[in-house]
């Protein structure tokens, strides 16, 4: 199925973990690509002079496409957008290089992990990466609110691996 018939599959209305989100319509097998996140193209240096000082609202819709550019669904973004975060999501997004290797021409596809009942809610693991510490304060503006057993409380990514988990791999 193509991109466009798969993503009316889906639709956007109020969400249970966070204002709005997007749900199946439909039952959707595993490892169906749904949607294109869409927006304007901005390199890193245009994100950074037009969103600087925002990362205190905990929500965004700037996507890392590359180490080139970001795409803003706040313009001319679509309903991938609305896709909300889990510590154990359906979905995930995979950054689909170009055949030519121009960078912006890279793009990001939302696909499901799982199969999906129609009624579900669509979720990925945002995997938001921060360059300063993670302290508490930070860990509350970015809060999970999937609500899964699993949740580890915040959509940041970890710094380094806890000791636990260091210690398992080690010989």
């Amino acid at each position: 199925m193509n991109l466009l018939r798969m993503s009316r599959l889906i639709k956007q209305r109020r969400s249970p973990i966070h204002g709005n989100g997007v749900f199946a319509i439909a039952d959707i097998p595993a490892q169906t690509e749904l949607i294109e996140y869409r927006g304007r193209l901005l390199t890193h240096a245009q994100a950074d002079r037009l969103y600087d000082g925002t990362s205190s609202s905990g929500h965004t819709f700037l996507f890392t496409l590359n180490e080139n550019y970001v795409i803003d669904a706040n313009v001319d973004g679509n309903v991938a957008r609305w896709i909300n975060h889990s510590c154990a999501p359906n979905c995930r997004a995979v950054v689909e290089e170009s055949a030519s290797g121009k960078r912006r021409e890279d793009r990001v596809l939302i696909e499901t992990v799982r199969e999906i009942r129609s009624g579900e809610e669509l979720t990925y693991d945002y995997g938001i990466t921060l360059g300063e510490r993670l302290s508490p304060r930070l860990k509350r503006i970015w809060a999970c609110r999937c609500g899964d057993p699993a949740c580890i409380g915040t959509m940041l990514k970890p710094k380094r691996q806890r000791a636990a988990k260091a210690k398992a791999v080690a010989p």
